[in-house]
């Protein structure tokens, strides 16, 4: 249902699993020291790896949930920086699109290493990763959101979603636990009306 491939002009996103990005390599980024880290993982849904057997697990969920059609995740690689395989490419992070069938809707996700922030990266994921939702699989809305305090994120997503023609639906008030914290979630939404007439006007 999902294409294993999808090519942007600066990036290529790979379905994520264990033939096209193996543990140990995926591990190396998202162990727990690896570089930046800490920065990295601040305001993402997971917690950094702590083993290769968690990173093992974390993509055999990955693959079954891909199989089972309720989650697309692909490796983010920038074309630029690409060797001759995928082993070879530099790894910027991953993205995936989280269905929700029954209300006709997904959810947008990504994390990035610091090296490949600043570069435009979410907002071009995100274009891909709606005419995937609305062209492909026929959804009628695409969310995304950002936690308090992620300014980063925030730029980028208002960004591409007031391209899109979206909008900003409200703030979930202590929506996600992180370490001894809850955190409000701002979430935002694209219906496949806003993008067919934003992408109809060029």
């Amino acid at each position: 249902m999902f294409p294993s491939e999808v090519e942007t002009e600066r990036l290529r996103f790979v379905r994520l699993c264990r033939e096209t990005v193996p543990t140990m390599r995926l591990y190396r980024y998202m162990r727990a020291g690896a570089p930046h880290m800490s920065e990295v993982s601040e305001y993402v849904m997971w917690d950094p790896h702590e083993t290769p057997k968690e990173t093992h697990d974390y993509l055999a969920d990955v693959e079954e949930q891909w199989d089972d059609c309720g989650q697309a995740t692909y490796a983010i690689l920038p074309r630029e920086e690409s060797g001759e395989d995928d082993e070879d490419a530099e790894l910027a992070g991953t993205t995936n699109l989280h269905l929700d069938w029954e209300r006709r809707s997904a959810e947008l996700g990504i994390w990035l290493r610091k090296p490949f922030w600043g570069r435009g990266y979410s907002g071009e994921r995100a274009e891909a990763m709606l005419e995937l939702a609305f062209d492909r699989l026929d959804l009628e809305l695409v969310g995304a959101s950002h936690q308090v305090g992620n300014q980063r994120s925030r730029r980028a997503i208002e960004k591409y979603v007031e391209r899109f023609g979206g909008q900003h639906d409200g703030v979930l008030r202590n929506f996600v636990p992180k370490g001894d914290e809850v955190r409000d979630l701002h979430r935002y939404t694209i219906s496949r009306e806003q993008y067919r007439e934003a992408t109809d006007d060029g």
